[in-house]
């Protein structure tokens, strides 16, 4: 049995509100891989912007929980917070569209042959547009291991057009996944 919830084979989404563990869980996944199997072919794509709301920090880098070593293609994105910074849905819109671009630029120089794929806050990349969703998944297809963690509440709002692209694009994860890990 594995030490862990989040098994080292097929690919799995871990999700949960904020600040329940999921980028903790995946960096120990992460860690996990490392020691059994070293860092080539190793992907991280880190999607995820740092919310400060009520003093209370949420979500932020995998390298919070853990180093990200040499020989690991590390794609990290500066991302916006698009519900939180933007001002209107048309602004929260172009903020989403610019993380986007940049987790698919992050992508697309990734090594084409991975071997395991941590992703952090994955529906970053699909809040401008669940279709693309088919884009990350078959990106991490290609490699033996996939662990994605993604915000699954409706803590941030359910009435825009992000926050709906968001649903449609985890439900697409959801039915992607080999198993799925819910944290509360």
């Amino acid at each position: 049995m594995s030490d862990s919830p989040v098994p080292l084979d097929g690919s799995a989404l871990v999700v949960g509100p904020s600040n329940v563990g999921k980028t903790r869980l995946t960096a120990r996944a992460l860690d996990r891989w490392i020691a059994r199997h070293g860092t080539d072919g190793c992907v991280v794509l880190d999607f995820a912007p740092t919310v400060e709301r009520d003093g209370e920090v949420l979500g932020g880098p995998l390298t919070q929980f853990t180093t990200v070593p040499e020989g690991v293609s590390n794609g990290v994105v500066d991302a916006h917070a698009p519900r939180s910074e933007g001002e209107t849905d048309d602004e929260a819109r172009a903020l989403a569209a610019e993380n986007a671009a940049a987790a698919f630029e992050a992508l697309d120089a990734a090594p084409a042959t991975p071997a395991a794929v941590f992703v952090n806050d994955a529906t970053i990349a699909l809040q401008a547009d669940p279709d693309a969703t088919g884009r990350l998944t078959d990106y991490c297809e290609r490699a033996d291991c996939a662990v994605l963690n993604a915000f699954e509440s409706d803590e941030l709002g359910v009435d825009s057009s992000v926050s709906e692209n968001e649903v449609a694009g985890l439900d697409a994860l959801r039915s992607w996944a080999d198993r799925i890990v819910e944290l509360s």
